[in-house]
């Protein structure tokens, strides 16, 4: 009755209900405002019979089958052929299936249309065309979603070597992951450009994470500075109270502290250490994004030293990279095998002040090298006293494939490894650098 894969597949707002409230192509961006060329009443309630029909029309992908015999003109035929040339039934044959988006007449032709088959062909003209069509017409989560679609069912990779493609693109931290992982082949024409795309990317990254990153961290700097002597609005009055319950006095009620335990202020000068140990392999490409933006980020604030090492089956130290994260970003090289216990090895003997460092281990936990040394190496570090957080990704997709056995067997030392999103990570680092218990999401805590 369907396409290989129906149009629902492209939008995450698509009702596969047709009563249903959302604008089958999620007309409505996220500010409430109707898609380019959409008629705001048509995309409310389907109050009509014709209106339903002309949902699931939208939703099935209009072969003969589909049983709804409406047809489609105007705004919407052309939205269903940018659709049709990604998710009709040779949508997956790669970038050199017939038809063009722009050229592809099924969509407007309805029930009785007859097979067709979708493709973008190999030309970067026709595609050009089908990133500014679907710009036009879907909100732009939708069309990241599309973008990461194309590359993936249809072998567009190679086309964004070409600078007018990547004028074209909407970019997100998933495009710049591909972009990375084509580095390599990355003609000199085309870096420029490619820089530029990371650029803006990174530049976002920083202005929506940078300022809660700094605040929450130094709030957290300050309260792990303990003074004996605190004044009164520096005092920490929930260790103060259970530090003295010996003096409590029952028939008054209340504490005697015999002594105040304070938060300190941060003085100049380094007050923790920081590693962060990212994988590089070809599953981690968001967490490399995000994790190269936190690393600049945190080398900014003078009280933490920060160090920034990525790895595959080798270790680079990127820390001199780090006052431009884009850098970072080219300077990694994803792809390739894993041996986190040579990356550990790396970082643990980087390490001079114990007591005083959080290391962040951030892989999925698939290891190539010695597992036994692997464990071995973070129950030395963890005995020698550092803080040992272990992230199975950093983004904000959730926890990816990985390692289970690796993951209970981290778990069993202290170290619980779990997912976390860019938004929570500050909240990790700041319970981290006040050795408190670690703000592990309930559905993302794998033991």
């Amino acid at each position: 009755m369907t396409h290989g894969a129906p149009h629902v597949a492209a939008d995450p707002h698509v009702a596969a209900d047709p009563h249903a409230d959302a604008d089958p192509h999620g007309g409505a961006d996220p500010h409430g405002d109707p898609a380019p060329g959409h008629d705001s009443t048509s995309s409310a309630h389907p109050r009509t019979d014709q209106e339903r029909l002309r949902r699931w029309r939208l939703v099935l992908g209009g072969q003969g089958a589909d049983g709804t015999g409406c047809s489609l003109s105007g705004t919407d035929a052309a939205m269903d052929r940018t659709l049709e040339a990604l998710y009709g039934s040779g949508g997956g044959d790669g970038a050199g299936g017939s038809g063009t988006a722009a050229g592809r007449s099924g969509g407007s032709q309805g029930a009785g249309s007859g097979a067709r088959s979708g493709g973008l062909g190999g030309s970067a003209p026709q595609v050009a065309r089908w990133l500014g069509d679907i710009r036009t017409y879907f909100p732009t989560s939708v069309v990241q979603v599309m973008q990461r679609d194309a590359i993936d069912r249809l072998g567009l990779s190679a086309l964004l070597l070409e600078p007018e493609m990547l004028e074209a693109v909407e970019a997100d931290v998933h495009l710049v992951g591909t972009l990375l992982s084509l580095n390599k082949a990355m003609p000199e024409t085309t870096k420029n450009t490619a820089r530029a795309v990371v650029r803006k990317v990174v530049e976002d990254l920083e202005k929506r994470l940078a300022t809660r990153t700094r605040a929450t961290l130094t709030g957290a700097l300050d309260r792990s500075a303990r003074i004996s002597r605190p004044r009164h609005r520096d005092i920490d009055w929930d260790r103060t109270i259970r530090a003295n319950l010996k003096n409590y006095l029952p028939d008054h009620r209340t504490v005697v502290p015999e002594r105040f335990i304070g938060y300190g202020r941060a003085a100049r000068g380094v007050k923790k250490d920081v590693v962060l140990c990212v994988d590089q392999s070809g599953s981690m490409a968001a967490s490399v994004v995000y994790a190269s933006v936190f690393g600049a980020v945190l080398a900014s604030m003078r009280s933490l030293a920060t160090r920034l090492v990525v790895f595959d089956t080798s270790v680079v130290d990127l820390t001199e990279e780090l006052d431009d994260p884009v850098d970072v970003l080219f300077g990694t090289q994803l792809g390739g095998g894993t041996d986190i216990n040579r990356a550990l090895a790396y970082c643990q003997s980087r390490i001079t002040r114990p007591a005083d460092t959080v290391v962040v281990l951030i892989s999925d936990l698939y290891e190539g090298g010695i597992r036994e040394e692997m464990l071995g190496r973070v129950a030395a570090m963890k005995a020698s006293g550092v803080q040992f957080v272990t992230l199975l990704a950093l983004s904000d997709e959730g926890a990816p494939s990985y390692d289970r056995e690796h993951a209970a067997a981290l778990a069993a030392l202290g170290a619980p490894a779990f997912a976390c999103t860019p938004d929570l990570f500050p909240d990790v680092m700041a319970a981290a650098i006040e050795r408190r218990q670690l703000p592990i999401p309930d559905m993302a805590m794998h033991q």
